[in-house]
């Protein structure tokens, strides 16, 4: 008789944001289909990426996995409301991408009997539910060094740290889409820098337009990939509106527009929750684009490598001077760069080692 396949569960809110969404498609794209059975559950469909998650065949379940702790009378009665789905589906283990401190969806897990771990993704640490999140799981994946020191301390025997990991099949050197750059009004001699952020003022925006305003060189051009409907982006565009500024919305497909930068630049200031490990610096990377980066959680993880191509977060001055740098590398160290930052995500970041380290997990979680 065939062994039983295991039966996992990804939650994730929504797939708006192509960032956690896009990591969790390929977790579930790629994961060995003879040993894992996959499922999705998210709170909506809407986004243009869920028809891309869609077309994987996998079941998803369009159920809130999560509820509120008030009113509090109410809120045992809701847990079980979740637990009775986790049951009925008969899922062997649970996987949370959820960004959030709930513990309601691992204490349903809890309830219902099954393995739950959760992935931290960002450096929010501000109240107790993240410490009730955590005991509650069976397991939790920390993907940065800081993550393990500030937060999982106490709670190494339940915590692994693993990266997370690009597609370097798709995201590699590609040639310049000609009619881009030309839509683009780029000029030989200009110099590129693309950013593909999530446009909220903690990423840090304003820093990256403020350092390339005090280098007053017209043929610096920067392309910022992202929602640009809200009132920060609105502020953005009033307060920065020079034409080597430019807005160019949410992209599906980015990797015309990286293909196209010199460098990639992602300023996010050290405050909040800051970034986990970002995946879009580590896609520029494996297309061989030089990455600039603000010295902070997740970042760091990023460019360990690289100390030079990190600057004080919120320091224009210093970031200006990274951006010089680079621009000013001579034809064989922008190529030897290039080809070490590919090299590097290959080595570190690839998708094969993501899928492999957390097979693995899920086996000996559900043994």
């Amino acid at each position: 008789m065939a062994n039983k396949k295991t039966k996992i569960l990804f939650t994730i809110p929504n797939f708006d944001t192509a960032g956690s969404g896009k990591v969790v498609y390929d977790l579930v794209k790629y994961l060995d289909k003879n040993n894992f059975e996959p499922e999705i559950c998210c709170f909506h469909s809407r986004g243009k990426f869920f028809n891309e998650v869609e077309k994987l065949g996998v079941p998803i379940h369009i159920f809130p996995f999560t509820t509120p702790y008030h009113p509090l009378p109410t809120f045992l009665f809701r847990v079980l409301k979740i637990r009775r789905f986790f049951k009925k589906h008969q899922f062997d283990m649970i996987h949370s991408w959820h960004w959030s401190s709930d513990f309601s969806e691992p204490l349903a897990a809890k309830l219902a009997g099954i393995p739950f771990v959760y992935t931290k993704k960002a450096m929010g640490w501000g109240n107790k539910s993240w410490l009730w999140r955590s005991k509650l799981s069976s397991k939790i994946i920390a993907i940065n060094d800081d993550m393990m020191s500030e937060f999982f301390s106490e709670m190494k025997e339940k915590t692994i740290q693993l990266p997370l990991g690009v597609d370097t099949a798709i995201f590699k050197p590609q040639a310049i889409d000609v009619t881009l750059k030309r839509e683009l009004y780029i000029e030989a001699g200009d110099f590129v820098i693309v950013s593909v952020v999530n446009m909220v003022p903690v990423k840090g925006i304003e820093i990256l337009l403020n350092a390339v305003r005090l280098l007053k060189d017209s043929r610096l051009k920067v392309f910022l990939i992202g929602n640009d409907k809200s009132e920060y982006v609105d502020y953005l565009k009033e307060e920065y509106s020079e034409q080597q500024f430019v807005f160019l919305g949410k992209k599906l497909d980015v990797k015309p527009y990286l293909a196209l930068a010199d460098v990639f630049v992602i300023p996010t200031k050290d405050e909040g929750r800051r970034e986990g490990m970002p995946i879009a610096p580590l896609e520029a990377m494996a297309m061989s684009i030089p990455v600039i980066g603000s010295k902070i959680s997740g970042i760091k993880d990023v460019l360990k490598d690289y100390p030079e191509l990190l600057f004080t977060p919120s320091d224009t001055e210093d970031l200006k001077l990274k951006i010089v740098a680079v621009k000013n590398l001579s034809s064989q160290n922008k190529i030897n760069l290039k080809e070490k930052i590919r090299a590097t995500v290959i080595e570190n970041f690839s998708l094969e080692g993501f899928i492999k380290e957390r097979e693995n997990i899920y086996k000996t979680m559900t043994k």
